[in-house]
């Protein structure tokens, strides 16, 4: 389609929001939420066949105004953090749906490295994950108590610790994303690999399930919280090497908003794994198998379908494409 009949044939609708907008004629929020999501499509369709006109940089602006007058109506009508929980946040991740799905096939990749170098190198481990964790390890191993390292230290210390420390292991791998998204990859590869060499060294000392009882309970939250955390520092990463239409810093300011919106969103799941690390995983051997799979389960479940699944319902719901 030529530009001047895209123009003639949607210029209607332009204006129509726009002195909506400007002359603050009253419309429902979902009228006017109608208008933003065919702005956006037209907005869509007119950076990729329209890059350099002038319609591009308009309609930018309208549908910036759009979305300001959306969603101040709606923090009228709604709970602000109940519409950042599920609205906001799984627009967001439905909209940055691939750098999530790229940063889970890169933890899987060093996940693999971190397998086979530990099955073909006896030294592997230690050089990983230290001689002290390992001598007391196999300790443990050897009195029947495989993770008897989890239960030192008092049940409310271990929680605000471990919380502090995912936390900020958590936040550097958000602002590593400053580093072009490199220093976020950094993160991934080094936990991917020690992850991967912790399961492994279980297997080769026979203590495998407990291994995998004990330890999900409180990882499953944190490995998949430190995914997406990751997915954030790419998203940081891309709106720098990748500003579109926008201007640079314009695209690096919107990248890092939006960014940091999903990395809140993993605050809760961060201080949920503290919480079960500190006060649960200590009492593997002592809770029923059964209990320490639905445990891990549940926490699977919940967290895949927020991040995985329920993105996409939102989006639907709000047609968005």
């Amino acid at each position: 389609m030529r530009e001047i009949a895209f123009i003639k044939q949607n210029k209607e609708k332009w204006l129509e929001l726009d002195e909506v907008i400007s002359n603050n004629i009253e419309k429902t929020p979902d009228e006017i939420a109608d208008l933003h999501i065919k702005i956006m499509n037209d907005l869509s369709y007119a950076q990729t066949f329209y890059p350099k006109s002038n319609v591009v940089p308009y309609l930018n602006k309208l549908a910036k105004k759009s979305y300001s007058k959306i969603y101040h109506t709606k923090k009228q009508d709604k709970n602000t953090l109940v519409t950042f929980f599920l609205e906001t946040v799984p627009l967001l991740s439905y909209k940055y749906r691939k750098y999530i799905y790229v940063s889970f096939i890169f933890f899987f990749i060093c996940f693999f490295i971190g397998l086979l170098s530990t099955f073909n190198d006896e030294n592997f481990a230690r050089q990983i994950l230290g001689n002290g964790y390992i001598d007391e390890t196999l300790e443990n191993i050897e009195s029947g108590d495989a993770l008897a390292i989890y239960k030192n230290g008092s049940t409310w210390g271990s929680f605000i610790g471990i919380f502090n420390n995912n936390l900020r292991v958590g936040l550097n791998m958000f602002l590593s994303g400053l580093f072009l998204g490199i220093g976020s990859g950094f993160y991934i590869i080094h936990n991917g690999i020690m992850v991967a060499v912790f399961q492994a060294f279980f297997y080769q000392n026979n203590s495998f399930f407990d291994s995998l009882k004990g330890i999900w309970i409180h990882g499953t939250y944190e490995i998949f919280a430190m995914i997406i955390e990751a997915a954030c520092g790419y998203i940081i990463g891309a709106s720098i090497l990748f500003p579109g239409a926008l201007s640079r810093f314009e695209s690096f300011k919107k990248g890092l908003r939006e960014a940091f919106y999903i990395f809140l969103s993993t605050i809760p799941f961060t201080f949920v794994a503290a919480f079960l690390e500190g006060y649960v995983t200590r009492y593997y051997n002592q809770v029923p198998t059964f209990v320490c799979i639905l445990i891990i389960a549940t926490c699977l479940a919940s967290i895949s379908y927020y991040y995985l699944i329920f993105p996409f319902k939102v989006a639907a719901k709000n047609q968005v494409k």
